[in-house]
């Protein structure tokens, strides 16, 4: 990676300047998210198919310089002081654009520069902090009011990734919904149905049974695993947790529950096609990237009926009301009994991930740029 000087090229010495983009990554912060790793797809395919745009990424202080294999950026880098919604992100962010000199930014997340008043193109991806007010902070409350809500409306280009958010951020933003272009994200090339051989070797390097249920998450109320909780002793396999360390206890699973670390993108693969089953009782999404992924591995998915799930699962993979516990119990039941009936799964899941890919979204993203530049001009 390099850390970028800012020397382009000068007028006068014959050089020529290519129109400059700076891409955010400054949530690249830490264990891989779904919107920090739609930030470092675009970054690392956007500029294979647009050599004659000059493209930067914008970091933070706690940008990893190891462990993000593929991913890790080949394009310049550029610091930001302030880390992602820290305080004094709006100054810090403002100094590095000023200094970077765009000729367009795009904020990858719901983080906008307010006083920066250059070509900007926005994801928001969801609107979960205006749509679940018991659960968002006062200050993210705030900080959409007042910085996403006005900044929005004079960004060049706004996408979203589903049809639920597009409708969720033109009713909480007050947007025009033409105004938003849907822009799915896509699942990489690298998540496929894996050797048995290598899934064997995960599980016995992981101490995991031959059969288990994988439910991935967080402890946040909206990804719901707790309705996983009261029938977690009663599922015909064993439950294993990918919700970050401490998960299990956090949420009060027994401790015949199993609760994994974070898992590198390989072994990621390996733990979803191990499962009988992913399980994703979200009550809330904006897409949902982890069902594209299982879907890939070939395993089944058990979703909630709920956000932007259903937009991605379709008619490939089980759909649960979110809060009806003996429900889930009922589909992790008949799935687990069901081997035609997994087989039948695995097989729509891998026919509609074809129709999810990040080089799609980031041929699309980068029209959005090219209108945003042309508009600007």
């Amino acid at each position: 990676m390099v850390i970028l000087g800012f020397m382009e090229g000068l007028p006068g010495l014959g050089l020529k300047l290519r129109v400059k983009v700076l891409i955010d990554l400054r949530m690249v912060r830490g264990p891989l998210h779904g919107i920090a790793r739609y930030a470092l797809e675009l970054a690392r395919r956007i500029p294979k198919i647009a050599p004659d745009l000059h493209f930067l990424g914008l970091v933070g202080p706690k940008f990893p310089q190891e462990g993000l294999g593929d991913l890790a950026p080949t394009i310049p880098l550029v610091r930001c002081a302030a880390d992602f919604l820290a305080v004094g992100e709006q100054p810090a962010m403002t100094h590095a654009l000023l200094r970077a000199k765009p000729d367009l930014f795009h904020a990858t997340s719901f983080s906008m520069p307010l006083f920066w008043p250059g070509c900007l193109v926005a994801t928001l991806h969801d609107a979960n902090h205006l749509a679940l007010t018991d659960q968002a902070s006062i200050a993210k409350a705030l900080y959409y009011r007042f910085v996403v809500v006005p900044r929005a409306r004079t960004a060049r280009g706004l996408i979203t990734v589903s049809e639920f958010s597009r409708r969720e951020l033109a009713t909480y933003l007050d947007l025009d919904r033409e105004r938003l272009q849907v822009i799915s994200n896509g699942v990489d090339e690298s998540f496929g149905p894996p050797p048995a051989s290598e899934v064997d070797g995960f599980r016995q390097r992981r101490g995991l049974p031959r059969r288990y249920f994988a439910a991935i998450g967080s402890t946040k109320p909206h990804k719901n695993l707790r309705v996983l909780q009261a029938i977690a002793e009663r599922l015909p396999a064993p439950l294993v947790l990918l919700a970050g360390l401490g998960a299990r206890k956090a949420l009060g699973f027994s401790d015949k529950v199993i609760d994994l670390s974070p898992l590198p993108d390989r072994e990621l693969v390996r733990f979803y096609a191990g499962a009988i089953a992913l399980l994703i009782p979200s009550r809330y999404e904006g897409f949902g990237l982890p069902a594209l992924e299982g879907m890939a591995c070939g395993t089944p998915v058990i979703a909630s009926r709920a956000g932007a799930l259903p937009e991605v699962v379709g008619k490939a993979g089980i759909l649960v009301a979110p809060d009806n516990a003996l429900a889930w119990l009922e589909a992790t039941q008949r799935i687990s009994r069901d081997a035609p009936q997994r087989a039948h799964l695995r097989n729509l899941g891998l026919e509609r991930v074809r129709t999810f890919a990040w080089d799609d979204c980031a041929q699309r993203t980068l029209t959005v740029y090219r209108r945003a530049l042309e508009r600007g001009a």
